[in-house]
């Protein structure tokens, strides 16, 4: 009966103990929930690759001089830190976490490239607990509250649209359409139809709808502060902003454009000219258009302090320009010292 007791007794210190490491576990793996407004980076930002994305004061980027590895740094560049070994783009933040698409299958050295690897991910902030979400090719992604909504594609059914919980669960088809989640504020989706026609839609992301807009001809629509920022497909790409409570359109430059970011200060774009091709920037009027570089530029993006960007076709040397005051284009030189240590 003695020996039973104490079977009985260390069977029960068994069971408590692996009930609390369950528990343990659960809680200290639990991602901390976001509210449905939050959003992972800018639209203009994820249009242009996702290579910068910004959260208090920090900044979380796609280092080109180090095969596009992800690094952290403070908004005014100081305390570069690199976060991982691999290619990093589409960089969202939410709270302590980081989202992002890696791609080490196109180049790199060291054990960490000896097998391709691509697919949505999450890590902490600091760069640990890395853990893959889903294992596929995306071609652009955003943060939305809980969710990630990402373009999954394959060479089957090619380009649709998936979310996934930030905690790895309830990964579902949203649409068969090819849809650009990059636009988003307050837990809505704003994106160009690519199948019958170009008008702007919403995707509703609390119920997954979709709706009409404004039935204009755009092509990568980015939100800020109540407006659609847009390239006009029938008027040779200019660019255009519509306002969301009016309902009312203003041509803001008549120049060709080939990409574009929004910003707090300024519009960046690159003008399309065979004769005098530039990155420009103006007001968010499209008042004041000036010059910032001559040639053709490409992967704009901006932060609170600087836009970056590169010329095109060459991931390096990358350029910044304050993003208030005087163009001052110079090389991004302390993430290439940053690399080299």
């Amino acid at each position: 009966m003695k020996k039973e007791w104490k079977v009985l007794l260390i069977t029960g210190i068994l069971l408590a103990a692996m009930v609390a490491f369950y528990v343990i576990s659960l809680l200290t793996g639990r991602i901390p929930s976001n509210n449905i407004a939050v959003t992972g980076n800018t639209g203009g930002n994820l249009n242009n690759n996702g290579l910068f994305a910004q959260s208090e004061g920090k900044i979380y980027f796609s280092n080109a001089y180090d095969g596009g590895c992800l690094y952290s740094m403070n908004a005014d560049e100081t305390q570069i830190t690199r976060l991982s070994n691999s290619r990093a783009s589409y960089i969202n933040v939410g709270g302590d976490y980081l989202y992002y698409y890696m791609d080490s299958s196109d180049g790199g050295d060291g054990m960490g490239y000896v097998i391709p690897t691509r697919g949505v991910y999450r890590c902490k902030s600091n760069g640990r607990e890395s853990k893959c979400l889903d294992r596929t090719a995306a071609v652009s992604m955003q943060l939305v509250g809980d969710y990630i909504y990402y373009q999954h594609y394959n060479n089957r059914d090619f380009t649709q649209l998936y979310k996934i919980k930030t905690d790895k669960t309830g990964k579902e088809l949203v649409s068969d359409s090819v849809i650009n989640p990059a636009a988003c504020f307050d837990g809505t989706i704003y994106f160009n139809g690519t199948e019958r026609d170009h008008y702007l839609y919403a995707l509703d992301t609390r119920t997954d709808s979709i709706y009409t807009v404004y039935e204009g001809d755009l092509w990568f629509p980015v939100y800020h502060q109540g407006y659609i920022y847009y390239m006009d497909v029938s008027s040779n790409y200019r660019l255009c902003r519509y306002s969301l409570s009016a309902n009312t359109v203003e041509i803001l430059t008549n120049d060709r454009v080939d990409g574009f970011n929004v910003g707090d200060y300024a519009i960046y774009y690159q003008r399309n000219s065979a004769e005098s091709p530039a990155l420009m920037r103006m007001n968010l009027d499209g008042s004041n258009p000036e010059v910032v570089a001559e040639g053709n530029y490409e992967n704009i993006n901006l932060t609170s302090t600087y836009a970056y960007f590169n010329a095109f076709g060459e991931p390096t040397p990358v350029y910044h320009t304050p993003v208030s005051g005087p163009v001052n284009v110079t090389p991004f030189t302390a993430a290439m010292e940053a690399a080299a240590q």
